[in-house]
């Protein structure tokens, strides 16, 4: 036993030797709305001398919460960001690859539908909104493809003007919770007529209500949000769906629909006022600590900026309570194994 143990333990500090030479840099990738406060926390450390900057890259939540899945070793990334929680079939990707992850929530975050100020600000119940964008609504009894073209054909009180906006993949964070809380129950939870053909066709919870239009009224534009920013500034007739964050660095030349008669203002989402927001986390690879030098530390510099008066809040990161600023503060320290549990919670 004694040599079966000592063998293991060589055998582990090889490994562990290998990665520290292999890379001496931390690695995150995923949502391109966790991307810039995740930079903001990396250039912080980055003053440290003891450590270099951690590179920062998108790509979407997707890409971030498999890729911190892939396998264990530096040419894997450390940490993966991501703007919609991992789901159970996604850790058990992870646990296939023999990776253990620590869930880390750092603040909340709300989904605006915005658009240039030369344009017509859109006011729009979350129902409206989702029956103009999902791909299948229910007419005569049966579900068809989204026949509306105009804002005025789903409601007559809203803009006579074509639908068009554009909107991140489907490998987004951004886009499943958009499309969770806006088409699914906003829209199919609420209006009468979709609840009621949804349950009829078996999909009670209304899930296939998240597809979006694929007819050109909703326009993939990739996972950088800033590209849409520059989009809607050259439409000023178009739409776009991204984090508040985007909106709040150009409110000069952006405002935000008003979804359920209630504007997309800091104060809103932190007041849980506003109905379209959600949670932004990270999941760090529990291999990688005490390998990849600046880890803990990358954790801990999140505490020091992630409250009300912090740069992140400043950059438009809406804070977390106290109690859960101290729950997750705490989970950085004593790092609990998420568990396929932990997720149905």
């Amino acid at each position: 036993m004694k040599k079966t143990l000592l063998v293991t333990g060589i055998i582990s500090g090889i490994l562990i030797s290998s990665y520290s030479h292999a890379r001496d840099t931390l690695s995150l990738a995923g949502s391109s709305t966790v991307l810039p406060f995740a930079r903001i926390v990396a250039e912080q450390l980055g003053k440290n001398p003891n450590f270099k900057t951690p590179v920062v890259e998108s790509g979407g939540s997707s890409v971030g919460k498999k890729g911190v899945c892939d396998g264990v070793g530096t040419k894997f990334i450390d940490i993966g960001n991501a703007s919609s929680r991992m789901k159970v079939k996604e850790l058990d990707y992870c646990n296939k690859n023999g990776v253990k992850l620590t869930e880390i929530k750092v603040g909340y975050d709300g989904i605006v539908v915005a658009n240039s100020k030369k344009g017509t600000l859109l006011k729009i119940s979350k129902s409206d909104l989702g029956k103009a964008l999902t791909a299948e609504v229910p007419i005569n009894g049966k579900w068809v493809k989204n026949p509306y073209k105009k804002w005025s054909e789903i409601n007559p009180s809203l803009p006579n003007i074509e639908i068009r906006v554009y909107g991140p993949p489907t490998t987004s964070g951004t886009r499943a919770s958009y499309a969770e809380m806006v088409n699914q129950k906003g829209y199919c939870g609420k209006d009468k007529i979709a609840k009621a053909a949804s349950k009829e066709r078996g999909d009670k919870k209304g899930k296939k209500c998240r597809a979006m239009r694929t007819d050109g009224v909703f326009i993939e534009a990739g996972e950088q949000d800033n590209l849409i920013v520059q989009k809607l500034n050259e439409d000023t007739g178009a739409y776009g769906i991204f984090g508040f964050s985007y909106l709040d660095q150009n409110s000069d030349t952006l405002q935000g629909a008003v979804i359920s008669n209630t504007a997309p203002t800091f104060e809103n989402i932190a007041g849980n006022n506003y109905s379209v927001s959600r949670a932004l986390y990270y999941y760090v690879k529990h291999q990688h600590i005490n390998v990849v030098p600046g880890i803990k530390e990358y954790m801990a510099e999140w505490t020091k900026h992630w409250g009300s008066e912090g740069v992140l809040s400043d950059a438009g990161m809406i804070p977390m309570p106290d109690a859960e600023r101290a729950k997750y503060k705490d989970a950085m320290t004593s790092l609990p194994v998420l568990t396929a549990a932990d997720l149905k919670k």
